[in-house]
């Protein structure tokens, strides 16, 4: 069965922001793959409007709908109430501990916010499946969840040419990320102060809307745009991951670092999380737990080339087999299918 054909059981994705990088990577692939399978897809804006009158006005679509998936939506607990009460099946996906607090900045513990807490165990609750990012995202869903199923954020691999750049390798690192999360290179700041005074040629590539404002680091910064990002991390020579150690960096999903494997890039990180499962150390990267440890990591990759080309490359194999769109975005696809056929009134 075509999807426009009359008929065809409907997936409707909810989301607070279509654009959001989470919903690009995470959810927007998945759209023609349901419709492969026969279902037609919407994206609908929740609005922010008074509760819970604007999902009151989607009510009659969102009832109609074989399956609705949530996309890391801000809803509070009595619509999503409603929505259980209306709606034959929930998919609810998120890739952010967003049962917690961000931190205002780097070492800050802020309290825990019970209406965050409450708010997540009541999304998981009303799913009949939920998709983490990652399995410490996953551990905090089950108590609450039916149904949990780990669906890392892929990349489209066929954007970033599996050969390097004909060019001499330099000594050029690179970090890829929201202008709020530039806040995490400050854990590194003395480190690649120290390099940059022994290597005269190194420059800090900044892909983001804002670069940190410092003086004893050289810095390139190169406004993000989707069109620009793969050529941009091609053409550097050392990713870097920094994160510090809290409840929020924990539900990080690492795409940062898929993003750098997928360029062949090596890679070092903060031992942190989801990290540590896609740094395999001395294989396809390095993890590092102490501005030393990051120093030491770093200054070894300046100056064997070779040793990073082969991190590189076995990088670029794991991405391959384990965060392409090709694969993931079908099994996803076919999971949140599953829900639909498993509540068919037929």
């Amino acid at each position: 069965m075509r999807p426009e054909q009359t008929g065809a059981p409907q997936v409707v994705f909810l989301t607070n922001k279509p654009d959001a990088p989470s919903f690009r990577h995470r959810l927007r692939p998945i759209l023609p793959e349901l419709e492969a399978r026969g279902f037609r897809s919407s994206v609908d804006l929740l609005p922010s409007g008074v509760v819970p009158l604007r999902v009151l006005e989607q009510r009659r679509r969102l009832s109609a709908a074989a399956v609705v998936v949530l996309a890391k939506t801000k809803l509070h607990p009595p619509e999503a109430r409603l929505l259980r009460r209306w709606c034959r099946s929930i998919v609810y996906d998120f890739d952010d501990a967003v049962y917690t607090v961000r931190p205002r900045r780097v070492g800050h513990r802020p309290p825990q916010s019970p209406l965050r807490q409450w708010r997540f165990a009541t999304l998981c609750g009303i799913a009949d499946l939920v998709l983490a990012c990652n399995e410490t995202l996953a551990a905090r869903a089950r108590p609450h969840a039916k149904r949990v199923e780990v669906v890392p954020t892929p990349v489209d691999v066929t954007r970033y040419p599996k050969d390097p750049p004909s060019r001499s390798p330099g000594r050029t690192l690179v970090w890829i990320g929201m202008p709020e999360n530039l806040r995490y290179l400050e854990l590194v700041h003395s480190a690649l102060a120290r390099l940059a005074g022994e290597f005269r040629d190194l420059t800090l590539r900044i892909i983001s809307s804002a670069a940190p404002p410092w003086t004893d680091v050289p810095i390139e910064l190169v406004p993000w745009s989707e069109a620009g990002e793969v050529d941009a991390l091609r053409t550097a020579d050392i990713g870097i991951m920094p994160l510090s150690d809290d409840d929020w960096s924990n539900g990080k999903c690492s795409f940062k670092l898929v993003q750098y494997m997928a360029a062949s890039l090596p890679c070092v990180a903060s031992r942190v999380a989801m990290n540590c499962e896609v740094v395999m150390p001395g294989s396809n990267g390095y993890l590092a737990a102490t501005a030393v440890e990051w120093e030491n990591h770093l200054r070894a990759l300046l100056t064997k080339d070779d040793r990073g080309r082969s991190l590189g490359r076995a990088g670029r194999q794991l991405v391959e087999q384990r965060f392409d769109r090709r694969l993931v975005a079908p099994h996803t696809a076919e999971l949140i299918a599953a829900v639909a056929r498993a509540h068919s009134p037929e």
